[in-house]
Parts: structure tokens; C-alpha cells; sequence
């Protein structure tokens, strides 16, 4: 009996591991709708000063994938937008939104706000910290108070949109 219930909550991980990771994929596809709206209407000054402090003026997303080629012996033309950018770019959604999925359950802290809290926090690790720490970004006091703003609500979207679809999903697809 003990090794059905093992594998029934192994079961029950993965199926919302996969929900999750879908999830995260259009919720990273709904905040680039965001993002890029709100990049198109800021100040171009601001605009500006950001891709002044931006690694080769590059998001991480793209910095990383050009890193990785450059290891690789290769060079990606053109270095952004590029296609291995956008695919890092969409797995820091997917592997998020996976977690998220297999997690939620469990420790339902993760789902306070319906996701919010959990974009917050994204923001705050990736943006604020990892990024920079990893070179992947300048240091956050290099960038206009703007672009911390823009990529908060960003990060908010994402956590909705995951818990969103998330929800929608567990109702569609029983586990």
C-alpha cells in the first residue's frame, strides 16, 4: 500500500511539474506583451540608459546565450534577437512555472496572491540579485529606477498568469 502512495504522489509531482511548465510558458508569453508595451512607451532617455548598462546591451537572457556559444566555439548572429536567446529566455519561464506546478500544493505559501507573491520573488532572485552576481547584468544601482519598476510588474504578470492557467489546467486535466 505504502509503495502505491509513493507513487501516486511521484504521479501527482509530474503531472503538475508538466501543467505548471505550460503554464509558465504563456505566462512568459503574456508578460512579454507587457514588457514590450511598456518598453515602447517609456522614455526613450530611459530606454536608453538601460541598454547603456546592459552587458553588451543585451538582456540576460541573451547575454547567457551568447556566453554559451561563445564556450561552445560559436558566435550567434545576430547576438539579439536571437532564437537560443529566446529559448533561454522561455526555459527562466518553463522551469519557474514547473516548479510552481509540483509545489503549490504542498506549500501553499508559493500560491499567496494567486501567484503574485511568487512573481515577486522572481523578480527579486533573478533581476535583483542572480543576474548581476552572474554577470548576466550590470548592478542593479546601474539602472534606472524605471526599469526596476517595469520588470516588477512583469514578474507580477508572470506569478498571475502561472497560477491562472495553472488553475485552469488542474480543472481541465485531472491529476
Amino acid at each position: 500500500m505504502r509503495h502505491a502512495d509513493n507513487r501516486m504522489e511521484r504521479n501527482s509531482l509530474i503531472n503538475g511539474a508538466l501543467k505548471g511548465a505550460v503554464a509558465g510558458a504563456i505566462a512568459v508569453w503574456v508578460m512579454d506583451r507587457f514588457d514590450w508595451f511598456d518598453w515602447e512607451h517609456e522614455d526613450p532617455e530611459t530606454r536608453q540608459r538601460t541598454q547603456q548598462v546592459r552587458p553588451g546591451g543585451m538582456d540576460p537572457a541573451h547575454v547567457t546565450a551568447n556566453k554559451v556559444a561563445e564556450a561552445t566555439g560559436k558566435e550567434l548572429s545576430p547576438s539579439q534577437p536571437h532564437p537560443a536567446g529566446q529559448m533561454v529566455h522561455y526555459s527562466l519561464g518553463v522551469g519557474p512555472g514547473a516548479l510552481y506546478g509540483a509545489l503549490g500544493d504542498q506549500y501553499p505559501v508559493l500560491t499567496t496572491g494567486r501567484g503574485a507573491l511568487f512573481g515577486l520573488g522572481l523578480f527579486i532572485a533573478q533581476d535583483e540579485i542572480l543576474n548581476s552576481v552572474t554577470g548576466l547584468a550590470a548592478k542593479p544601482q546601474d539602472y534606472p529606477w524605471q526599469d526596476h519598476a517595469r520588470g516588477l510588474k512583469q514578474h507580477v504578470i508572470y506569478g498571475l498568469v502561472t497560477d491562472s492557467v495553472l488553475r485552469l489546467l488542474n480543472k481541465v486535466i485531472k491529476s
